[in-house]
């Protein structure tokens, strides 16, 4: 349920049910019945709006264009107890970041010590130029733009 009015609707239909039924165990009038249908048309997109600002995904905070706007920054030397709120808020001082993602071994799930940013590419190199070779958390961060993962075939595709 990605769209607002598809919430909306739902929760209408919702309070119109709970109305009805309060109303008729109530043997109340046919007025506050159509009372409360007319509050819960009201509510629903409140209720749609409080639940929807929550914890937002990396990319709806940002809008951007297009793919195209969009670069990825490597950021290497990071400390292993950095997260990903830390990293976001460094580097947002220097340009909008859209996501963040630090690294972690698959087998113990700690951290390996890099990541990467996706950030405007307006903002790209003002980033880089502002924290490659800076301390943050006791560490010197490398800060370089990102180079495209080759294609996994079947020949480098080796499970450990």
């Amino acid at each position: 349920m990605k769209s607002p009015t598809l919430k909306t609707v739902i929760i209408a239909v919702v309070f119109t049910i709970i109305a009805y039924i309060i109303a008729s165990n109530m043997t109340a009038s046919p007025v506050l019945a159509a009372g409360l249908v007319f509050i819960s048309a009201f509510l629903a997109p409140l209720v749609v709006g409080k639940t929807s600002t929550g914890p937002q995904s990396s990319t709806a905070n940002n809008t951007i264009a297009s793919d195209e706007d969009v670069r990825t920054l490597y950021v290497g030397n990071l400390p292993y107890r950095a997260n990903e709120t830390a990293v976001r808020e460094l580097f947002s001082n220097h340009g909008a970041v859209l996501s963040v993602r630090l690294m972690k071994d698959k087998h113990t799930g700690k951290r390996r010590g890099f990541g990467f940013v996706e950030m405007a590419a307006d903002d790209l190199d003002a980033a880089i130029a502002a924290l490659n070779d800076t301390e943050f958390q006791q560490r010197t961060l490398k800060v370089r733009e990102a180079k495209d993962r080759p294609e996994r075939t079947e020949d480098n595709n080796l499970d450990d």
